[in-house]
């Protein structure tokens, strides 16, 4: 087993949680209200959402981590978002501006490919953006 499928989301693997997302618990997680949940050793504040062809995933504060976290919800989001056949993966990152951010996040996201800026329609301010087709 690799380290990436030891890193559990409230206690899931990822494989068990893509097929938890299914009804009922689809329509909690992609509600588009704030969610605290726990991504490896971090405790995540996020909201997601789906839209016509769209997943959106919005990262307000990661508390911890450090053990590869963002590459697994990656994962998880391009398995889900393929599973419901959407076209997009829209990452909006702002973590970085929070109290205590981790300077590492920042150099990730911008390998990634993530550029910091306001993207249109959001009133939240600056964030490391990422718009991704599949």
């Amino acid at each position: 087993m690799t380290e990436k499928n030891r890193i559990l989301i409230e206690g899931y693997s990822p494989e068990e949680l893509l097929h938890a997302l299914e009804g009922e618990n689809e329509a909690l997680v992609f509600s588009g209200e704030p969610l605290v949940f726990k991504l490896g050793s971090a405790n995540v504040l996020g909201q997601f959402a789906i839209t016509d062809t769209t997943l959106v995933l919005e990262l307000a504060q990661i508390d911890g981590g450090g053990e590869g976290i963002l590459p697994v919800l990656a994962s998880l989001s391009d398995r889900f978002a393929r599973k419901r056949g959407l076209r997009t993966i829209e990452w909006l990152v702002y973590a970085v501006h929070c109290a205590n951010p981790n300077l590492k996040l920042r150099r990730v996201l911008e390998r990634k490919g993530f550029t910091l800026r306001t993207p249109p329609g959001q009133a939240r301010g600056e964030c490391y953006y990422l718009c991704a087709d599949l």
